[in-house]
């Protein structure tokens, strides 16, 4: 029986790998995006596949549809454009919430819910496990983001004990790969871009803090591993690489694979950056059979290829 689901944010990066997966799985998919930042050439490709619809449409009006699964993944998620229009960030993760939770529970739809790391924050738990509340600074630059997607957690599990609506909430660390915007303030498309520029590296504070980077395709295992738990497990969940890497060695590895001359250069570290990220993802191994398979090298070597055909 073929489902039929909608992926909000699928024009995004994350949602265009998404979208794909499930027409390649057989399924029907509707594809909810507002172009913030997400864009229509990442789902161009699938404009003729004849289950797949494109919708201009921001989650932070209602929506009506029916379905069989909902993944939320709708929201600015690099800072650079989530600072940009704090207030919109903040309202897409909890208005997008209630919208798409109601939708759910008219509809009795199963809903995931794409989280974040952020929901730690500048953790002082390290690796970060998901009983950890966090260490958030409710009012910084940041907080737009990290506590729209924490309040969105919190309704999604309200409306799981409340009305109960099958949720699942994934909570994703670092994710790189093709479609990723070029000029995201991303730590992995940045140094992409500015290697293939032959422009200087620039790296924020000492290049020390750390990073776990996992490559799209493993996420999107992850993600699907999830919706498809029984109605007893609702998260939520870690998806994210457990390897560890500094700022530095991810820049000598994309200045090596992309042959550039490019120089390190350091800047001052912005506020309320974390100075380590690292996921614990022993209980996706437990609940998901979930483990990441793809290694930095592989996956950053992919990536570049990508940026290539893009960056002029």
């Amino acid at each position: 029986m073929r489902k039929k689901i909608l992926v909000t944010g699928g024009a995004g990066f994350l949602g265009s790998h998404l979208c794909e997966r499930l027409l390649n799985d057989g399924n029907e998919v509707v594809c909810l995006d507002n172009y913030f930042t997400g864009q229509k050439q990442n789902v161009v490709h699938l404009l003729n596949h004849p289950y797949f619809e494109l919708i201009r449409h921001d989650v932070t009006m209602p929506f009506f549809i029916e379905v069989d699964e909902i993944y939320n993944l709708a929201c600015p998620a690099s800072p650079i454009h989530y600072q940009y229009n704090a207030i919109k960030t903040v309202k897409t993760s909890v208005m997008g919430a209630i919208n798409m939770l109601g939708l759910a529970k008219r509809i009795r739809a199963k809903i995931l819910q794409a989280s974040t790391s952020e929901v730690y924050g500048d953790p002082e738990v390290h690796p970060q496990v998901e009983s950890y509340w966090g260490h958030v600074n409710p009012i910084g630059i940041r907080a737009c983001y990290d506590e729209g997607k924490r309040c969105a957690e919190t309704l999604f599990v309200n409306y799981h004990r409340q009305n109960n609506v099958n949720i699942k909430i994934i909570r994703i660390f670092n994710t790189y790969g093709p479609r990723m915007h070029p000029h995201d303030g991303r730590v992995v498309s940045n140094f992409i871009v500015q290697a293939l520029q032959n422009q200087d590296i620039t790296i924020f504070g000492d290049g020390m803090q750390t990073r776990s980077f996992q490559y799209v395709d493993d996420l999107i295992n992850g993600m699907i591993k999830m919706m498809a738990t029984g109605n007893d497990f609702t998260g939520p969940v870690n998806i994210g690489n457990p390897n560890e890497f500094t700022m530095l060695e991810l820049a000598e590895k994309v200045i090596r694979l992309t042959g550039c001359k490019s120089k390190i250069i350091f800047e001052p570290l912005p506020a309320d950056d974390p100075m380590q990220r690292q996921p614990n993802i022993s209980l996706a191994k437990e609940k998901l059979n979930w483990e990441p398979k793809i290694e930095l090298e592989e996956g950053l070597t992919k990536t570049i290829e990508y940026f290539r055909t893009v960056v002029k």
